[in-house]
């Protein structure tokens, strides 16, 4: 039964166990924003401490626990205002909410941004002496002692206060490219072999790309990318306004490139991103040597990049209802221990989930944990492939780093750095495929499964790392005062996808409308985002090993890095669990798994010469 004309897309008509409950944030819309009005009165008392914030030990400790305490109930209430936004993006109300929260995110970033340059004009040595006479200082001073290394590209009080007013307009490209994609934009329909006629919006693509008969797959890509060039010039133009943005904000902190600004903040080593780019560009042979096994398994003459999502064995078609997701979910985070199964089970049963897609409903998947006095929430667009199950492991495990980070760190520690966002998503998802291959003996079902594993390889190590070089050649581009147009960049990423998918060795073919995908992604706006994955991937990889073995140590270290939050930087926080990102070895020990089981695939394969 195909999900997409079986599920209701009527919001109203969906099962209320399947929605999100945002009551939990606010009990209505007039609770938001009677918080929101008492907030706006609050955040302006910041300034009371501007020009004396180092003036004592005492001073500085009340200044800093009364930001913390706003940007905490502005986190609450910018997260139901965004979460309302998306469930439908067609409702101008909720979107003007979420309009609101960024105009207040501004002001109140220009009402604090005296701080960072307060605490500069006080040398080093004052700072530690009122961290050793404050207690209350205990919990800033990472922060602090962040914010010293920070110095060389902190500006001046006014400079700062500038920065922060212009947050509105720096999210303006972000904000038309959102509308546009989700709400406004036409995309096109097609009709199937079937006689079914769909409407290709962004959760119809991603479910019938993988459609079974080839030829409606072709179709179904082939229209869905020709009406996103239809609108290359505008997608340039706002991919443009972010990338232009992203350097502005990088030459005035004084960085020498975007990447190194970005880079900075968590304080990654710039090398970390190009030695991930250098390593699985050496690594491409193991690449193309999955997508010729995929042609085989296919039983295809010549790949095609719309044959990239379709199931590698047609007989194979697994589907699997909420209820069973959730039950192979728990079964395969076992290994972790009863009390994170039990917080799962409270994820579905107390509704912090919002499941199925919907007319307007932002697409994708994301888990939210910015609320820290409550709990994470978690959107899905649910389509009972095998993938959907994957995708739920996946944010669960972003959830669950919330949840432990929120209950164990005091909130100034509690928001992880994005570096090592990924490693908990990706380490579910590789928990629930190896409990699903340890429970399934069909030769056939084991084949599409380990061929899941390695397309969750391709879409995450592979596919992340080319959107990684896409994104600094297009940098790069700016920094030289090149074009950044529709046009640049479909011929850019025409070019690096022909590469990777070793189009002009026969490997994969690359047809012409895939110069528009770039369109499609997201991310792009934003910076040097998705590079993660790709390390989070690698680094998961070489942590998980451990913990499905049943070594204890392995995972009391694992369990301490999901509740570390974000108190210490990102390569020592993945030190600590046991992974160093500086080297080659997580890229190596995935490439490693790779072709492990590629060669138990082709095993199976050969115990059945014909298929």
């Amino acid at each position: 039964m195909n999900t997409l004309t079986a599920q209701e897309r009527d919001r109203a008509k969906i099962a209320e166990k399947h929605k999100w409950n945002l009551a939990d944030l606010y009990e209505s819309e007039a609770g938001w924003r009677a918080a929101k009005d008492k907030f706006s009165a609050e955040y302006p008392q910041l300034g009371q401490y501007k020009g004396r914030l180092t003036s004592s030990a005492s001073t500085l400790a009340e200044a800093l626990e009364k930001q913390s305490s706003l940007a905490r109930e502005f986190a609450r209430l910018y997260v139901f205002a965004g979460m309302l936004a998306d469930q439908d993006t067609r409702d101008s109300e909720h979107q003007g909410m979420r309009q609101q929260m960024s105009q207040l995110a501004a002001s109140f970033s220009a009402q604090s941004a005296y701080m960072e340059p307060e605490i500069l004009k006080a040398d080093k040595t004052l700072v530690q002496k009122f961290l050793a006479a404050e207690p209350r200082l205990k919990v800033y001073q990472f922060y602090l002692e962040d914010v010293i290394r920070r110095a060389p590209h902190t500006l001046s009080d006014a400079e700062e206060k500038l920065l922060a007013d212009i947050g509105p307009v720096a999210g303006a490209a972000s904000n038309v490219y959102n509308i546009l994609s989700n709400a406004d934009f036409p995309y096109p329909t097609v009709t199937l072999s079937d006689g079914r006629s769909v409407k290709l919006d962004q959760a119809a693509y991603a479910d019938l790309r993988a459609h079974p008969n080839r030829a409606d797959r072709e179709k179904v890509m082939a229209a869905f990318f020709a009406a996103l060039g239809s609108f290359n010039r505008t997608y340039g133009t706002t991919m443009n306004g972010e990338v232009q943005k992203v350097l502005f904000m990088a030459r005035t902190r004084k960085y020498s490139t975007a990447l190194e600004a970005s880079l900075d903040a968590p304080n990654i080593p710039a090398p970390v991103y190009s030695r991930l780019i250098d390593g699985v560009n050496k690594h491409l042979p193991s690449f193309h040597r999955y997508l010729k096994l995929r042609k085989r398994m296919m039983g295809l003459n010549e790949l095609h990049y719309y044959d990239l999502y379709a199931p590698v064995v047609s007989s194979v078609n697994l589907r699997y209802s909420p209820e069973e997701a959730e039950k192979h979910v728990l079964a395969a985070v076992a290994p972790l221990g009863a009390d994170y199964q039990a917080t799962i089970r409270r994820a579905f049963n107390e509704r912090w989930i919002d499941l199925f897609p919907s007319e307007g409903k932002r697409a994708g998947a994301y888990s939210n944990g910015g609320a820290y006095d409550v709990h994470p929430y978690m959107l899905i667009n649910y389509n009972s492939k095998y993938d959907d199950v994957s995708t739920l492991a996946h944010e669960l495990g972003h959830t669950m780093q919330s949840y432990y980070s929120n209950k164990l760190q005091p909130f100034p520690l509690a928001d992880y750095p994005i570096f090592v966002a990924e490693v908990a998503s990706t380490f579910n998802e590789a928990l629930l495929i190896d409990y699903m291959l340890k429970n399934i003996k069909d030769d056939d079902t084991r084949l599409s499964l380990l061929g899941s594993y390695l397309e969750n390889i391709k879409g995450t190590v592979f596919r992340q790392t080319q959107f990684a070089e896409f994104e600094l050649r297009m940098h790069e581009m700016a920094q030289q005062g090149q074009p950044i147009t529709g046009d640049a960049l479909s011929k850019l990423y025409m070019n690096i996808t022909k590469r990777y998918y070793g189009h002009d060795q026969g490997v994969c073919i690359v047809d012409d409308y895939i110069a528009h995908e770039w369109s499609f992604i997201p991310h792009f706006y934003r910076d040097f985002y998705v590079f993660q994955y790709a390390t989070s991937f690698t680094a998961s990889t070489a942590l998980v090993d451990k913990v499905k073995s049943g070594d204890a140590e392995a995972r009391r270290r694992y369990l301490a890095f999901l509740g570390a939050g974000g108190s210490k930087y990102p390569i020592d926080l993945l030190k600590d669990a046991g992974v160093d990102m500086t080297t080659d070895e997580p890229l190596e020990l995935t490439m490693k798994e790779m072709n492990r089981v590629m060669d138990e695939i082709e095993a199976i394969l050969a115990k059945h010469p014909v298929r």
